[in-house]
This record gives structure tokens, C-alpha cells and sequence, in this order.
């Protein structure tokens, strides 16, 4: 990719980006949120056309004006934001469109299940190709659209943030089968925010800053330091340093809580004012059923919640709103936004009463609400009237913050606070955990990613198969000490 070039209503998105990958190479790409990995990556996927710049495919110039033309030339993309139909089975989703069929119009179900099982058992996923996806975990859609991108047997695979959603088991599945692409041949293009991977699996890193090439570091240059300095090209090492938070006595009380997925297993903990509690465990261990369920969206009957001693009744959404229970949701774009809308209106939607009179809502009240919030979090936006639709995903998760923020909250829980979130953005979140936190808000954060877990939390509450196996005081953490609570011992 030569000189590429993109532009936006008021933005550039890209200016004179080159990036070139050889056959069977991993090429990391690094770089904040917006800027223009993916849009790059959009270009060379056929889903944009470059303004300028000119893309070759094995040195032969190449035009992609549909994404079944980069399909063509052998290019599959992984998309960060999930785009699989749930209303479908697993095979029916990773052979959408290409299905095997007896005739012109009969699909041969038989080979679509056996073709779809050998990717499966590739990427290590043990479930069926007839099971409907809207059974499957987060996590397992994942894996599934990855499948899907196999299935295309691609000469060049874009991979947008594969590892936001899977364990360290599911993670380190796929990075034994990119070593494989590799050694057949194939080439990579990994976006991800998690060095860690990007040290462990890149042959080279390129790096994007404001849409433009900021650096490239070859294998042995490879180092955290290095790509955080060329992606921010700014001092982020608070990102990193992270004191402990002090101990008090318990302010929320959770007794007794049960998940529709494990009704047999009642769990009870605290979470103390001034700590971050992390919650950890596999992809299925309940982490975001109880985390719902406090939250009032799977109610559960028996439970009981006292907030600093007062015992709080929740049976729905509203009231844990009510009571200054708020969930900042695993999936933002479907269960924390509404993305057509603007900002404006998704800070101000849970409290309109706040903002009207004689049942009219005051757009100017509003407004004014939505640029406070936005200046403290620092959102990255033309107006408060962009639609949510158009941020990035760190800008998004900022939204979703500000929504709750401006309503007091007690208790705040973080489901992957930073899933799919760049760097820069991540700091800003730690930042915004603690400060709640020091000020008397009790803090849950649930998250996959272990080195966020052990890093940020003051105490860990590991779970397994919907039970809490041990909580682990921040002295006595470690990655081993976690695994070995969530397989169950």
C-alpha cells in the first residue's frame, strides 16, 4: 500500500500511509484509537477506496471497489466489531454465501457441517456447527468469525483485535494457528492493543499516529517501550504504576446472589470504598450473569444487596439505577449506547427528568450537561451532536462512562473496561477507576485480560462455573495463583 490517502467530512483519516507485507510475514499494526489502522485496513479489505495511493497484490496494481473483489485476491479480514448473524447457525455463518449445495438451490448440510468442523478444531472451539450463535458466548462468536475467515483460505488474513473477547487459553490457541498461516505461507496483518501478543507473535511492527506513519520496528526492535513511545509520543508511565488502594470496611454487600446460568450457586462477597475489585475467571464462569444480576437485568430473587448497611431491593434496572447501581456492559455498541443517537442523548437518557419540564425535554439543558461531561472525560468529538455511531471504541466506552457518572453512582461495575481500547485511552480509564474509587465509589471490574486484572485490582475474586473459588489479596496475586481458582481447585 503506497501513498494512502483517505479523508472525512472534517477529518483525515489517513495521509501518505505505506505499508507493505511479505508472504508468510506478521505485520503487527500499532496505534491508538482513530489512527487509521482500521480505515486503513478498510481500504485493502474493499469496504473504502482510497482517495489516493495505490495498493499492488503480488507487485500487480489492484482496484477494490467492493470487498467481494478483495475476496478475490485471496484477502480475508477479521473485523474488531463482531460481524456474524446470530439468527444463524455457526456453519451456516462461516460459509454465509458460499455454502456447498447438491444443486443450484439445495445446500448440502452434511458437508456444510463437516467443512465447517475442521476450523473448529483448528481454532480449538468445542461446539457444534449446527448450534444457533445466539447461544455462544462472546468469546465463541469470536472464534467463530475467525473461522470464517479461515474458511476463505486466504492468501492475506486481517485480524482487527481477534483477542479482545477470548481467555488466555482461547488466545494462545490462536497464536499457535497464525504461527501455522505462517509457516504455510500466509500472510498476517494483526491489529491489536495487547503488546504482549504483538511482541510474542510479529515479525515487524508498523506504527500509525494521526494517521500518518509514525515508525516501524523490525523483530529484534520490537520492545513495550518502544511502541507505546511511537504510538502516543508521550509519557504514559502512570499507565503502569498503580499503588494500592486503601483498605476500608466493606461498603457494597452482595449475599446470596444467583445467576439464571448457575441457579445452584449462590455467591456472597464485598467490595470495599477507596479498592477496585477485580473479578476474573474463564470465558462461562458467570462473571457478566452476576454482574447483570446485580445490576437488575436477570434479577435475583434471593439475593441481598446493602449499600454502606442500608439493604437496597433490586428487581430491575430501575432499581438499581435508582439506587446508584450502574453497569458499564461487556458489548458498548449494543448494550451501553445507542448508537444512531448522539451523544447528547446517550449521556442524558437514563435521568431525562433532570433535563425537562412539563414533560418536555430541553435540548439546551441537555447540551449544556453533555459538554461538561464530555470536557472531564475527555472525549475526542466534533460536537456533543456526533452520533455515537462515529467514535472510536475508547471515545465510545467514554460515553457510556459519562451516562453514569453524571448520576452519582455508588456501585460501578466495569465489564472488559478496555476491550478493544488503545493505550492511551486504557491510561485515561485506570485513571478515572481510581479517582472513583478514592472518592468513595465501589468499584467491580471484570476483565480477561490477566495482566489488567493483576495490574489494577486491589483485591481478586476469582470465579468458576458460577461460584467464587477464592479472593486473593493484591500481595498474594499472581497469574498462577488466578488460573488455578478458575479451573476450580
Amino acid at each position: 500500500m503506497r501513498g494512502i490517502g483517505k479523508r472525512f467530512p472534517g477529518v483525515i483519516a489517513l495521509d501518505s500511509v505505506e505499508l507493505a507485507v511479505a508472504r508468510g510475514e506478521v505485520v503487527a499494526l500499532a496505534g491508538e484509537n482513530g489512527a487509521g489502522k482500521s480505515t486503513l485496513m478498510k481500504i485493502l479489505g474493499g469496504i473504502y477506496q482510497p482517495d489516493e495511493g495505490q495498493v499492488f497484490v503480488n507487485g500487480n496494481p489492484v482496484m477494490f471497489r467492493a470487498v467481494a473483489d478483495a475476496t478475490a485476491q485471496g484477502i480475508g479480514f477479521v473485523h474488531q466489531e463482531l460481524n456474524v448473524l446470530d439468527n444463524l447457525t455457526v456453519a451456516e455463518n462461516v460459509f454465509l454465501g458460499r455454502e456447498p449445495r447438491f444443486a443450484r438451490y439445495l445446500i448440502d448440510r452434511k458437508k456444510l457441517n463437516s467443512d465447517t468442523k475442521q476450523y473448529l478444531s483448528k481454532l480449538g472451539l468445542d461446539v457444534k456447527p449446527d448450534t444457533p450463535l445466539n447461544e455462544l458466548s462472546i468469546a465463541q462468536q469470536q472464534m467463530v468469525e475467525i473461522a470464517k475467515a479461515l474458511s476463505l483460505n486466504a492468501r492475506i488474513v486481517i485480524m482487527d483485535e481477534p483477542t479482545s473477547s477470548l481467555t488466555l487459553t482461547e488466545t494462545g490457541q490462536l497464536l499457535s494457528v497464525i504461527a501455522d498461516l505462517r509457516a504455510e505461507g500466509v500472510s498476517i496483518i494483526y491489529i491489536s492493543h495487547r503488546l504482549g501478543e504483538i511482541k510474542q507473535i510479529a515479525d515487524r511492527v508498523v506504527v500509525l499516529r494521526d494517521g500518518r506513519n509514525a515508525g516501524t520496528l523490525e523483530c529484534d526492535e520490537i520492545d513495550h517501550d518502544r511502541i507505546v513511545k511511537l504510538m502516543v509520543g508521550r509519557d504514559i508511565s502512570e499507565f503502569y504504576d498503580h499503588g494500592a488502594g486503601a483498605a476500608t470496611s466493606s461498603f457494597a454487600e452482595i449475599r446470596g446472589l444467583r445467576t439464571m446460568r448457575y441457579p445452584r450457586a449462590p455467591i456472597s462477597f464485598d467490595v470495599r470504598k477507596g479498592e477496585i475489585l477485580g473479578i476474573a475467571g474463564l470465558v462461562g464462569a458467570g462473571r457478566s450473569e452476576a454482574a447483570q444480576a446485580i445490576f437488575g437485568v436477570d434479577a435475583s430473587e434471593d439475593a441481598k444487596v446493602s449499600l454502606d448497611g442500608r439493604t437496597v431491593n433490586i428487581r430491575s434496572a430501575r432499581d438499581a439505577i435508582r439506587n446508584g447501581i450502574y453497569l458499564v456492559p461487556e458489548d458498548r455498541r449494543i448494550a451501553g449506547l445507542i448508537v444512531d443517537m448522539p451523544i447528547r442523548e446517550n449521556i442524558t437518557l437514563p435521568a431525562l427528568s433532570r433535563y425537562s419540564s412539563a414533560g418536555l425535554v430541553s435540548k439546551s439543558r441537555e447540551s449544556k450537561r453533555a459538554k461538561e461531561m464530555c470536557e472531564r472525560l475527555k472525549v475526542k468529538a466534533p460536537s456533543t451532536e456526533t452520533k455515537a455511531a462515529n467514535l472510536s471504541g475508547g471515545n465510545q466506552q467514554k460515553v457510556v462512562l459519562a451516562k453514569w457518572l453524571s448520576l452519582d453512582p455508588k456501585l460501578l461495575i466495569f465489564d472488559e473496561p478496555t476491550r478493544g481500547i488503545d493505550v492511551g485511552a486504557k491510561s485515561e480509564i485506570y485513571q478515572l477507576m481510581r479517582d472513583l474509587a478514592a472518592s468513595g465509589v465501589a468499584i467491580m471490574m471484570i476483565s480477561s485480560d490477566m495482566e489488567e486484572i493483576l495490574r489494577e485490582s486491589d483485591r481478586i475474586a476469582v470465579m468458576h462455573e458460577g461460584a467464587i473459588t477464592g479472593v486473593l489479596d493484591r500481595a498474594d496475586a499472581s497469574e498462577e495463583a488466578v488460573m488455578r481458582l478458575a479451573v476450580g481447585h
